[in-house]
């Protein structure tokens, strides 16, 4: 019974393996390694013509290179070289960079992209006050904060002015005045200014967007505390902008009297502006702005979170070039400004790019992570203990925050923390976590430092499972590391037995040529001295042919026509083929002296001296050319060596099927 069922097994596993091999035929076999048709095929298309009629003749010339593909990557496996730390940490490195696009949730990185791209469209001037919390607070500490962030919101409701209590009880310094190195900053009364999408962080900007001109935010948590947030304005983005300006300082201690002033020239700076004066000359004559004075006043490139607020309010009103806003005043003093130029934030796919740069660089880029973490837990079906966490309130203790805690503290432990897949994770990998991951910082509640730890590790040993699964589960990623892999194998083995060696490897560069010296041949040259001389007098053209039939060196003539304050003669001396020179092309090649060829609004004079019928030349002379079919004829007899070393066939049936 038992061998019937066991034949029956072996019958019906062989029918699978000939099916399986029926809808895809090995096309290759290397030295024990089978390629399929579909693996060529795609291969071939990849670097072919994909999409295209494919025509025999090019399909066995490419078989003929993947052939010898395949050799000199096996050999490279017989040497090792896939066992070499630096070739691990290589193909390591790629493979990490090839991994992130599948360890994001696509689905909340499309949503998180629509939602930048939207947010961008507007800029928008918030206030905030900020009651600071840590991340890891206690639950007792972050209640108080949030309590606390209540109450203010609740005065503010109540009619209370925002700068005001912002400026009274906000733990953003900058909302009052202060002191530092020496100089008073005046307090912004919790003004931000304008801002646009990640420009802020991702809480804070998610709280002040979805919160409408003139209302109070609920508190916003982000690394920072709680923030409670006033939006005064909302306006359509202003993309980027330059402009040129005028600034009329008001100096420190100004009187009424002066500053009434001080704004009456202001307006009439505005007026010669809008009068058609040219703007330049009057920001040369009136700004104050020293470092753009005499630049025109010109400012570099800016978006509306890189001035105050004042100036982008009204730079935003400036629709086409060359218009200008009438004077406005801030801190700094009164403004005149002329739009230059503008660029508006541009479409969607525009944008795409840097929006994905940016959101990777960017705190919401946790949002992505939590998506894909959440998902990866439901396919793998993870489940966890959560008492196995709580008993490391008791063993963790006060010395982790000095670095100073040992997993050997922990040495009871030993239950599972949660499973994924097939994989269980013990109280004993986490303890040696912490272990590894302590460092020196400031101390918390301990079940709150467990539970930000054990977050963690969760993180990183999910992500972790899923990147070891991406092989099995796409195979298009598996392929494109096999490629990197290969790629990196091949460039090193390939160096050393054909790039390398060809440049080191003298004596056989040197036995190369001597054999092969009829195939780098000069054609017919001459060799022969242009003299260009700068002037067309003729009795210093008479006197420099006399000294070149004299025999006069070409030194001495330079010195004799040239002298320190001026240079008429330059000399040009050496061996010349046809194309190098236009003016040595136009004469007969003879030996002697030419005559006289005006050019340029001066005159040549040729002396050939010999006429060089073709010779080889020298390696030196050649030697990058030389060098390049050395590597060619030592990777042509590598083929070989590896053609007789390692067995191959082709299917030229299955090959042949390939249309």
């Amino acid at each position: 019974m038992k061998k019937s069922v066991f034949g029956i097994f072996i019958v019906l596993f062989l029918c699978l393996s000939t099916l399986s091999h029926a809808q895809d035929p090995v096309v290759l076999s290397v030295a024990g390694e089978e390629i399929t048709k579909s693996e060529f095929l795609k291969v071939f298309q990849k670097n072919n013509v994909s999409g295209d009629v494919i025509d025999t003749k090019s399909l066995e010339e490419y078989m003929e290179l993947y052939i010898n593909f395949r050799l000199k990557v096996k050999e490279a496996e017989a040497l090792g070289l896939d066992t070499v730390k630096a070739f691990k940490d290589e193909l390591a490195g790629y493979r990490k960079q090839l991994a992130q696009p599948y360890l994001i949730d696509e689905e909340m990185n499309r949503a998180l992209l629509n939602e930048a791209y939207d947010r961008k469209k507007s800029d928008i001037r918030a206030s905030h006050i900020l009651i600071r919390v840590d991340n890891n607070a206690s639950p007792q500490d972050t209640l108080d904060a949030y309590k606390r962030i209540m109450n203010i919101r609740k005065r503010i409701l109540k009619g209370e002015d925002f700068g005001k209590v912002a400026e009274e009880l906000s733990d953003d310094l900058s909302a009052r005045d202060r002191v530092a190195e020496g100089r008073t900053f005046k307090g912004n009364r919790g003004d931000l200014g304008y801002f646009t999408v990640f420009d802020m962080v991702y809480p804070f900007e998610t709280g002040a967007y979805k919160t409408l001109p003139g209302e109070i935010s609920m508190p916003a948590r982000s690394d920072f505390g709680y923030h409670l947030i006033k939006i005064t304005d909302r306006k359509p983005a202003m993309g980027r902008v330059q402009v040129a300006h005028i600034l009329v300082r008001i100096p420190s201690g100004a009187s009424i009297t002066d500053s009434a002033e001080i704004a009456k020239k202001t307006n009439e700076i505005y007026e010669k502006a809008i009068s058609g004066e040219d703007f330049a000359k009057l920001v040369e004559q009136y700004s104050d702005d020293k470092s753009t004075s005499t630049k025109g006043g010109i400012l570099p490139w800016f978006g509306s979170n890189k001035m105050i607020p004042e100036f982008i309010k009204e730079i935003s009103t400036l629709k086409n070039p060359g218009e200008i806003t009438k004077p406005f005043i801030s801190s700094f003093g009164w403004h005149i400004v002329k739009l230059i130029d503008h660029k508006d934030i541009g479409t969607y796919d525009e944008n795409l790019n840097e929006l994905k740069q940016s959101l990777s660089r960017n705190d919401r880029a946790k949002k992505s992570e939590e998506a894909l973490i959440n998902r990866i837990k439901k396919e793998y079906k993870f489940t966890e203990n959560p008492k196995a966490l709580t008993a490391f309130y008791k063993v963790v203790t006060d010395t982790v925050f000095n670095a100073g805690w040992n997993s050997n503290q922990a040495e009871g432990l030993n239950k599972t923390l949660f499973t994924i897949g097939r994989r269980s994770i013990t109280q004993q990998d986490f303890a040696k976590y912490i272990e590894v991951n302590q460092k020196k910082r400031n101390p918390e509640d301990i079940s709150q430092f467990v539970n930000g730890n054990y977050q963690n590790f969760l993180n990183d040993v999910l992500l972790a499972y899923e990147d070891s699964q991406l092989e099995s589960k796409y195979p298009e990623f598996k392929s494109l590391v096999r490629e990197y892999r290969d790629g990196i194998l091949l460039f090193e083995l390939t160096d050393q037995k054909i790039w390398s060696k060809a440049v080191k490897d003298t004596l056989g560069l040197a036995e190369f040529y001597e054999n092969h010296k009829s195939d780098y041949m000069w054609d017919q040259r001459v060799e022969a001295t242009i003299y260009t001389l700068g002037s067309d007098n003729k009795e210093i053209i008479s006197e420099l042919r006399r000294n070149i039939l004299k025999g006069i060196s070409d030194n001495e003539l330079l010195e004799q026509f040239n002298n320190d304050s001026t240079t008429i003669l330059s000399t040009d001396h050496r061996k010349f083929s046809k194309g190098d020179n236009s003016i040595i092309d136009s004469v007969n090649w003879e030996k002697g002296i030419s005559k006289d060829i005006q050019l340029n609004e001066k005159v040549h004079i040729i002396n050939i001296h010999q006429v060089l019928e073709p010779e080889p030349k020298q390696l030196d002379e050649a030697r990058g050319l030389i060098t390049s079919d050395y590597q060619n004829y030592l990777e042509k007899i590598w083929i070989k060596e590896l053609r007789q070393k390692y067995p191959y066939t082709v299917n030229r049936e299955v090959l042949s099927s390939i249309r």
